[in-house]
């Protein structure tokens, strides 16, 4: 690699490695230090060929997920890492009631555990689909499946997390509630009538 070479990748990983290893740690279940393994792999495989890279970011980024399916096609399946629950909240509703605004950080805590107790192709999914915000056709390109799969996938992930953690309803809708956020109106309206 040359001086301007050097130079140039020093920088992009200065500016875009904080973004970029948000999106290993997600992809990794949490786990931050597999998350920077990840990440370093992904930055390590681009400096080799930084001369010949266009688009830098999109250039990591595809590798962080092409490395991070190898990972799970090669590790199988893993038996689940059971913990203790933390106990119940003094008012017994299941949910935070301290208007200091911790109950974004609990709920940030209750994803990150229920995100790690999934499979690693569905952690895959969900975090390309909704925290990378990739239409499902760049899903199934980048996981090298049919975009069926990626939406059968996404399907039963969801409905794995919710049941994995039921508390994300309860704590996102107390958040609300402390923020003074009311639900948007119901779309089933009676029929009104009108006159000339």
């Amino acid at each position: 690699m040359d001086a301007t070479s050097q130079e140039s990748f020093l920088e992009f990983v200065t500016n875009r490695s904080t973004a970029l290893l948000r999106t290993a740690v997600l992809l990794s279940g949490g786990d931050r230090h597999a998350g920077e393994d990840l990440l370093q792999n992904a930055l390590m495989k681009a400096a080799g060929r930084w001369h010949r890279i266009d688009e830098p970011e999109a250039y990591v980024r595809q590798i962080l997920y092409r490395q991070q399916v190898s990972r799970w096609r090669l590790k199988g399946p893993r038996r689940e890492l059971t913990v203790a629950e933390p106990p119940d909240p003094a008012d017994g509703t299941g949910t935070a009631t301290a208007a200091d605004g911790t109950g974004a950080a609990e709920l940030r805590l209750v994803m990150r555990d229920a995100l790690s107790r999934l499979t690693a192709r569905q952690r895959a999914v969900l975090v390309l689909r909704y925290f990378e915000d990739l239409p499902e056709a760049d899903v199934a390109r980048l996981l090298g499946c049919s975009v069926g799969t990626v939406r059968s996938t996404t399907h039963r992930s969801l409905a794995r997390l919710r049941a994995l953690a039921p508390e994300l309803d309860l704590l996102a809708a107390s958040d609300d509630e402390r923020q003074g956020q009311q639900q948007p109106p119901s779309r089933d309206f009676a029929p009104v009538e009108v006159r000339p």
